[in-house]
């Protein structure tokens, strides 16, 4: 079933459709064996001379005006997204074919009036955004992800999978550095699990942060990277690169999909095989997903302390279990007690960060692996965030509480010179405004 266009969008549909037909004409009066690659100031200069003659002359001086303001977005942009992509309140993009556009602000999710002219325009914006990063989406590649040149993350969908007409998510890049303390005003976590957690940091604790999509996974893991000391060389694994680590010292490795014949693949099992060559002080993963799973344990297990990821997770009982079905992955059968042991071993803190109604993000919930006794794992929650209902606007609200347990790997803190604070875990309950 194909896409129809809307009637309340018909005057956007129809100026887009005179936008798509003027950067076609252009394209064919200039002699280029890629538009693409002749970006340049010389090239936008000729691109607006020849379109003020290619406009049409019956057109409206507002239209007009408009056309001339947008090409460049047109011929070598994304089209109608670039104002979307400029516009710092927004966080993704989400187009479900030619006619629909939403957006994410503030965690809500927004109509907007962009439209394209067609699905061949829509096809054309995709096809532009993979080809840069030479990859191919097509009936037999219907499928891609790739990366914006300001990093942000692109997925994109087309027939026969997508079958109202071609789909694109973009993950916008956040420029913004949200460090500890603007994650603290901002509501995600008190001043006592911020003062814990980077102090766990500098401790070489061992840490996963499990949540959802869009839950601000990445973001922790970028400001809880403020607490890593200078002399020290990290070396961070993606599928697509994210992270932006507060850090000076970082080799980033990110992996490469097989080509149109299925060959020259790189995974994150293999790049985290090959971090262990590089001489790293810590290995971080932007998310284990994988057999990877199991290099990163025994990365954790053997002398890389203070190793942090994240991974898909509903709460900290079930990134164990994913973590679990993640080393089954490997295709080697090891026994449950001892993969378990591993895990309980290798990994000592469990940060479980969410998004609630109305679109905050919250820590809320930090567990210590404490042990491992017969086959279960030993745990204890540290911090909780107790939800207490609805603002009037419909946001989440809640308290922040400290559980009142100590963590047991005092010693851990100690051999490296790190105070642990028993106030940070008294039972008060701080107010969330």
């Amino acid at each position: 079933m194909m896409t129809s266009e809307p009637a309340a969008n018909q005057l956007e549909v129809s100026y887009q459709a005179i936008k798509s037909d003027l950067h076609e004409r252009l394209i064919e009066s200039l002699d280029l064996a890629s538009i693409d690659q002749a970006d340049s100031p010389q090239m936008r200069a000729q691109i607006l001379l020849l379109a003020r003659e290619l406009l049409p002359t019956t057109l409206a001086l507002e239209t007009s005006d408009r056309l001339m303001g947008e090409i460049e977005d047109e011929v070598f942009g994304l089209g109608p997204l670039e104002p979307l992509l400029r516009d710092k309140t927004v966080s993704d993009i989400l187009v479900n074919g030619p006619y629909e556009v939403r957006v994410e602000r503030a965690g809500r999710l927004k109509n907007t009036s962009v439209v394209f002219a067609d699905e061949a325009h829509l096809r054309r914006v995709i096809h532009r955004i993979v080809s840069r990063v030479g990859r191919r989406i097509d009936e037999v590649s219907p499928m891609v992800d790739a990366r914006l040149a300001d990093g942000s993350r692109v997925n994109a969908v087309v027939a026969p999978l997508a079958l109202n007409g071609p789909l694109l998510s973009i993950r916008k890049f956040d420029r913004e550095h949200l460090d500890i303390q603007k994650l603290i005003a901002n509501g995600t976590l008190s001043g006592d699990m911020a003062e814990f957690l980077l102090a766990a940091v500098r401790a070489r604790i061992n840490m996963v942060v499990s949540g959802g999509t869009g839950a601000g996974k990445t973001t922790l893991l970028n400001a809880l990277s403020a607490g890593i000391p200078d002399s020290e060389r990290l070396v961070t694994i993606e599928d697509s690169a994210e992270l932006q680590l507060r850090h000076r010292h970082v080799a980033k490795l990110e992996t490469r999909p097989a080509n149109s014949e299925g060959l020259g693949e790189i995974t994150q099992r293999d790049l985290v095989k090959n971090s262990l060559r590089m001489r790293p002080d810590r290995i971080i993963i932007g998310e284990v997903r994988g057999a990877e799973a199991l290099d990163m344990l025994q990365a954790m297990n053997t002398g890389h302390e203070g190793s942090l990821t994240t991974l898909h997770a509903n709460d900290t009982t079930d990134a164990l279990t994913r973590l679990e079905m993640m080393v089954a992955m490997t295709g080697v059968d090891y026994p449950v007690t001892i993969v378990r042991q591993y895990i309980a071993s290798g990994i000592r803190l469990l940060l479980q960060v969410a998004r609630l109604s109305g679109g905050v993000r919250r820590i809320v919930r930090i567990t210590e692996i404490t042990g491992f006794k017969g086959s279960q794992y030993q745990t204890q929650d540290l911090f909780v965030y107790r939800q207490r209902g609805l603002d009037v606007t419909g946001v989440a609200k809640g308290i922040f509480e400290s559980t009142g347990a100590l963590p047991t790997m005092r010693d851990r803190f100690e051999d490296h010179g790190v105070a642990l604070q028993d106030n940070w875990f008294r039972f008060e309950e701080d107010d969330d405004e």
